[in-house]
């Protein structure tokens, strides 16, 4: 009997290091180039530069990169604050925990079921011969079951391997929440101080119509301008009051926006207004690589791909489906009738073997099964390959937008400039009767309209610098995912 057990033992360990049916994973290739186009085309301008070995971005960290210490006040706020990142944590923490649920798989499953009954028989009972009548019997056990699947075409290992790349995909996904999450921030926070720039200007410019309107009920009264003029400088007046009060909403908003991204309620989150700066615009210089880098550095990208992998793990164990399943069953333990002999040498009991069994016709269903997990790889394949262009297309169109705007900032300085000088010759003109109190209006609002144009243009490119950031996946790479 000890022979055959180990005979048994022995089966069993050459079983465990079965072969592994199914194909091997290899990363499918993705669509590529050798640079990237806007960076071939245009000169580096404001907002990046062709990356060289020593450029990077900090780590973590890249918020710092402008210079804003309230901005970083708010940034740190997000990992341990913001809802929606919990929920990311939660999603990864339990894709953690199915990694050990399938790993169980490759030991045995022990149980263990005391039982203790006792049966009277009754004594009228008819007993041949009636010198066997007794008055019950009991049964006292303690056995212990162990059974274990062999794992011969490597389906419980591929389920680890697939729970471990599932488990790496929701860490990525964990990283994309995070940078997604500080990019929104970084944007709405540049939101609300470009509402204050503007709220600021046109206050001012509250503040410039009102003398006006002043200068002109004067000269109204005086005989000097007609009634058409008060009306208009009053239209344009109430009209820029207007304005004043619709940024406002605007601000609100963005700040509420901030203050969920924080994880606070918007009654009690509040931001000091703090114009955002024009003339001397703090945008940092992001170093920007090549396109086969991208791969490695956005957690988005990242996610697919580990999917991907998990899919064709999924194709093996739809193919080990196939072949026979070879289980080891044993039991042990102590019997007795009564506490007296329950735990005595002679009360032992134990059995073990083992059982091969193979489905000859299921109509169809393990096809079914191999060829659903083939179309699954097939699509995630696909999404990978989508996934990566559309991180090209994001990187390219950030790229374009800061160059362009860049060169629009200029243009854009030149013409306030000259929308303000032309205001103040023909308010000059005006006030020496030499024009009349609509070509004041047209160059306010010109001036007005150039004014605002110049603050939305800076909030416009420190937005597309941050939209650069996130594209090329901020500061993370792939050797952040977890070796789980």
């Amino acid at each position: 009997m000890k022979q055959s057990v180990v005979v048994l033992t022995s089966a069993a360990v050459l079983l465990v290091s079965g072969c592994m049916v199914g194909p091997k994973y290899a990363r499918p290739s993705a669509p590529s180039s050798s640079s990237f186009k806007e960076t071939a085309q245009w000169q580096p301008a404001d907002g990046w530069k062709v990356a060289e070995p020593q450029d990077v971005v900090p780590r973590d960290k890249w918020w710092q990169l402008y210079g804003d210490s309230k901005l970083n006040e708010l940034e740190e706020q997000v990992d341990s604050s913001n809802q929606t990142l919990k929920i990311a944590e939660a999603n990864f923490s339990q894709a953690r925990a199915a990694i050990r649920f399938s790993r169980s798989a490759l030991a045995p499953t022990v149980a263990v079921a005391p039982s203790l009954s006792s049966v009277r028989d009754s004594a009228n009972e008819p007993y041949i011969p009636s010198a066997l009548a007794n008055n019950g019997t009991g049964d006292l056990s303690l056995p212990v079951d162990l059974s274990y699947e062999v794992d011969l075409w490597g389906w419980i290992r591929r389920s680890i391997t697939a729970a471990k790349e599932q488990a790496q995909a929701s860490d990525a996904d964990l990283e994309t929440v995070r940078l997604s999450l500080h990019a929104e921030v970084a944007i709405d926070y540049f939101e609300v101080r470009s509402a204050d720039a503007q709220k600021r200007l046109l206050d001012d410019t509250v503040k410039a119509y009102s003398e006006a309107l002043e200068l002109t009920k004067n000269r109204f009264e005086g005989g000097v301008a007609p009634k058409a003029d008060v009306a208009e400088a009053e239209t344009q007046l109430n009209t820029t009051r207007v304005q004043a009060s619709e940024i406002m909403v605007q601000r609100a908003q963005y700040e509420h926006a901030l203050a969920i991204l924080l994880g606070n309620p918007p009654a009690g989150f509040s931001l000091a207004a703090t114009p955002l700066k024009i003339q001397s615009p703090a945008l940092p210089v992001v170093p920007v690589g090549l396109p086969a880098q991208l791969l490695e550095r956005r957690p988005d990208v990242a996610a697919v791909e580990r999917r991907m992998a998990a899919a064709n793990e999924q194709i093996g164990i739809a193919k080990a489906a196939y072949y026979p399943t070879f289980s080891i069953e044993a039991v042990a333990g102590l019997e007795g009738n009564a506490f007296s002999n329950w735990f005595t040498w002679p009360s032992r009991f134990w059995a073990v073997g083992g059982s091969l069994s193979e489905t000859l016709f299921d109509a169809g269903r393990r096809r079914a099964t191999d060829e659903a997990a083939r179309a699954g790889y097939d699509a995630k394949v696909a999404n990978y390959r989508q996934t990566v262009l559309n991180a090209y297309q994001q990187v390219e169109d950030n790229l374009v937008a800061l160059h362009i705007l860049n060169t629009e900032s200029d243009q854009q300085h030149v013409a306030t400039a000259f929308a303000e000088e032309s205001l103040q010759l023909s308010q000059n003109r005006y006030a020496g009767g030499l024009d009349t109190y609509l070509q004041v209006v047209i160059w306010q609002t010109a001036a007005l309209t150039n004014e605002r144009n110049d603050i939305d243009i800076m909030r416009r490119r420190l937005e597309a610098n941050v939209l650069l950031i996130k594209a090329l996946g901020g500061s993370w790479d792939t050797t952040q995912l977890p070796k789980v």
